[in-house]
């Protein structure tokens, strides 16, 4: 069952996909109604505790943490089987040259975390200001998921909840963080392996009449696709192409010959 090696960075896919929604957030300061700073957010791949871990472990113990604030941390961490977006096993995606196959994808929903820190609540309110709208409740997109045959499907990322966590745990000189984190799922695909075919273009037909000594050869029957220099179907044979430079998605003729066996 499991004897065919096979990726095609479809979850990689899922993760560069999620990140690429939020890697371009800006925070605009303000005073006295003039804006003096433009920060744009760093976006990473993991736990916020391993940021939250970094930011304090400045070997000096006297980096402010607002040097590093505000950021946002994304990651996967859950998977599951959706049995309402099943489809039917036996059907197949095709390459338009008929070279490949695959069959139907399973479907399977990610859970994604992604969690905005900052020192202010002001900081952190705009970073969620430029996220919540986009999704109402979702927000669909199509990813190209599989290089061979060529497979691009609609991906939608909805958000389904948001929670807030003021950390003001330490001694009180201690700067406080505000931690806003948001749930998201994107109902995506798995692919299996691909199949490779090998495309007939020509077939020979043996026509045998049954005696009481052999099988008698009666008459053979020959078809290949006929198709003209210009690209024009054709059945007659003298004016086709060799059948082994015709491609699947020609507009070709067939050409058939009878011969006696």
């Amino acid at each position: 069952m499991f004897n065919k090696s096979f990726y095609h960075k479809t979850i990689k896919r899922y993760v560069i996909h999620i990140g690429n929604l939020f890697n371009d957030i800006y925070v605009n300061r303000n005073e006295s109604g003039t804006q003096f700073q433009t920060l744009k957010v760093p976006l990473i791949y993991g736990p916020k505790e391993k940021y939250l871990a970094r930011a304090d472990g400045d070997p000096n113990l006297n980096r402010p943490l607002a040097f590093v604030v505000p950021a946002m941390s994304f990651e996967i961490f859950d998977m599951s089987y959706d049995p309402q977006r099943k489809l039917s096993r036996t059907q197949k995606i095709c390459n338009p040259d008929g070279s490949s196959s695959q069959y139907s994808p399973v479907p399977y929903n990610f859970m994604f975390r992604l969690s905005i820190m900052s020192k202010n609540a002001e900081d952190a309110t705009q970073i969620v200001e430029q996220i919540l709208p986009y999704f109402a409740p979702d927000w669909t997109s199509t990813l190209n998921l599989v290089s061979d045959p060529p497979i691009s499907l609609d991906v939608p990322v909805s958000l389904s909840s948001v929670a807030i966590d003021n950390n003001y745990e330490g001694p009180f000189e201690q700067r406080g963080m505000i931690i806003w984190e948001m749930f998201f799922e994107l109902k995506g695909w798995l692919f299996g392996p691909t199949n490779t075919s090998s495309l007939i273009k020509n077939i020979n037909l043996n026509l045998f009449t049954d005696t009481t000594s052999a099988n008698t050869s009666e008459s053979i029957i020959n078809i290949k696709p006929g198709l003209t220099a210009n690209g024009t179907a054709t059945s007659n044979a003298s004016l086709s192409i060799d059948y082994t430079d015709i491609n699947p998605d020609d507009d070709y003729g067939f050409i058939v010959t009878f011969s006696q066996g």
